[in-house]
């Protein structure tokens, strides 16, 4: 969960995931649908999908493995993931390194290459190994993830409290805010969007994205022009943005009617709602639509 999404966004949902699936046998032969719901709002859902097939191999194997290799051959376990298992929970000597560490190493070293290089990590991970303390490599990890997040920050570094700030070339230099390098500015994008609510009894209109789908395969979604082409008069409901790596959405969320219900739109129960894994973008359809109306409820009648 960890991965590409910070701590504090994390922790509700990991304590809801280990509730629903408290032991790797669960988790392994859950339905995706709840194993996709326990995980909505966290994004990135390849990781859902190989936290499940990891599970299924540990299961299978009767236990977790206890060796770099074996770990980092789990899927969704890269060098920095494995290496962080087998340091802490084996005291295996391979060094971790996060976005933390690597801005404490790149400093420490003054880096001059781009750390977007492939080549300039590289370097960097030689060295974290060259210093590891390989009697307590899971402390050392620990150590210097911690100094990142806390004392070697990005912009406003505490090189006065830093332990390292004697040994670090960038903070000698007095060019610490120059570390890491990063060359590569990556474009963003903003697009515009419309959701469409459609209502119909205790109904709503939904449709689903193909398992097969490179993105958010299995996920509910309301319906947008690319759906239905042909809908009734539009009532503005609400309006959200939604960002997704490097490009922003910005939706707009209409009320409307439609006569006739292409294939693959159904109609979905709202006491269901709760059962299905809905996008991201959905919810945030249907909060606008949420807010709207305890707006309208809470609004003095006019005399």
């Amino acid at each position: 969960m960890l991965q590409q999404t910070r701590v504090a966004a994390v922790l509700p949902y990991y304590d809801r995931f280990l509730t629903r699936f408290p032991t790797v046998r669960e988790l392994a032969e859950a339905r995706e649908d709840a194993l996709l719901g326990a995980w909505a709002g966290l994004g990135y859902y390849s990781r859902a999908r190989n936290v499940q097939k990891a599970a299924a191999l540990i299961q299978a194997a009767g236990e977790f493995p206890r060796d770099y290799g074996s770990i980092r051959a789990l899927p969704g376990i890269g060098d920095y993931t494995a290496a962080a298992v087998a340091s802490i929970a084996f005291e295996l000597p391979h060094a971790a390194i996060d976005g933390n560490a690597l801005r404490v190493i790149s400093r420490v070293m003054a880096e001059p290459g781009d750390i977007g290089c492939k080549q300039t990590r590289k370097r960097i991970e030689a060295t974290a190994n060259e210093w590891l303390d390989h009697e307590h490599p899971g402390d050392f990890n620990q150590a210097v993830m911690e100094l990142g997040a806390t004392v070697c920050l990005p912009k406003s570094p505490e090189c006065s409290r830093c332990p390292l700030a004697q040994y670090c070339a960038a903070h000698s230099l007095g060019r610490t805010a120059e570390y890491p390098v990063k060359i590569r500015k990556t474009k963003r994008n903003d697009v515009e969007g419309t959701l469409f609510y459609i209502e119909r009894g205790e109904n709503i209109l939904f449709w689903r994205r193909d398992e097969a789908s490179k993105r958010l395969a299995g996920f509910w979604e309301l319906p947008g022009p690319a759906q239905l082409r042909e809908v009734g008069a539009a009532k503005s409901v609400g309006e959200f943005r939604h960002t997704i790596v490097n490009t922003t959405y910005h939706f707009r969320v209409v009320s409307t009617s439609v006569r006739n219900v292409p294939n693959g739109l159904t109609w979905v129960p709202k006491s269901f709602l709760h059962e299905l894994p809905l996008s991201t973008t959905a919810k945030k359809a249907m909060w606008c639509l949420e807010s709207r109306e305890a707006t309208q409820s809470s609004a003095p009648e006019s005399e």
